[in-house]
């Protein structure tokens, strides 16, 4: 799997904007890609690409309102950092209420907004390696048997093997034996390890 550095997305329809961001974000050992236009950005951005969106409210055709809810819809969750005027500050307001990270209003100062995109970065890598984590758990979860998933859900719940054995009709020594498959294919060594692991997942049997 190809590995990306960690990207700052521009998207204003302010030229000479981009580029002075895109100078400013570079001189700090950050990449940056600029972008004229919400659709531009869209057609081109791959989500599997690290990093955060720097993003302006007011431009021609896709505003950046829409390319946020394009994004939502999407289940696209890169951190959001929204760039506006005075007079877009309501329009901002609707951006924190969907996710957005922050929004800083226009002019603001370049150590402010630096700040602002090593927290989002730093969020973003936070939020794909605790989705690596539930991909992976997911995975190990999609290989127990039907009655190992049972047995698991039983022992996740608190259950003793005995009542495992008695709600499933099973002799307490063919549950012991599920359990100890379910420990060996979720990798852990403890039940207090698995339950961390499928709550950390999200899984709900």
């Amino acid at each position: 799997m190809t590995e990306y550095e960690p990207t700052v997305f521009l998207v204003d329809d302010d030229a000479a904007m981009l580029k002075s961001l895109s100078l400013l974000i570079k001189s700090v050992g950050l990449e940056a890609e600029a972008y004229l236009s919400a659709q531009d950005f869209l057609d081109s951005y791959d989500p599997a690409r690290p990093g955060c969106l720097v993003l302006d409210v007011r431009m021609p055709g896709m505003s950046g309102l829409e390319l946020q809810d394009m994004l939502l819809k999407q289940g696209i969750t890169i951190p959001v950092i929204i760039i506006t005027g005075h007079a877009d500050v309501p329009v901002a307001v609707q951006t924190l209420k969907k996710g957005a990270m922050d929004f800083l209003e226009k002019p603001f100062s370049d150590q402010v907004l630096l700040e602002r995109i090593r927290d989002a970065v730093s969020q973003d890598a936070e939020i794909r390696k605790e989705r690596t984590v539930q991909e992976a758990v997911q995975q190990r979860i999609a290989m127990l048997t039907p009655r190992e998933r049972e047995v698991m859900n039983f022992v996740v719940a608190g259950k003793l093997n005995k009542v495992i054995a008695s709600e499933l009709g099973l002799s307490q020594k063919t549950v012991e034996f599920h359990r100890a498959r379910v420990m060996k294919k979720m990798m852990v060594d403890s039940v207090a390890e698995l339950v961390m692991l499928v709550t950390k997942a999200g899984y709900n049997p």
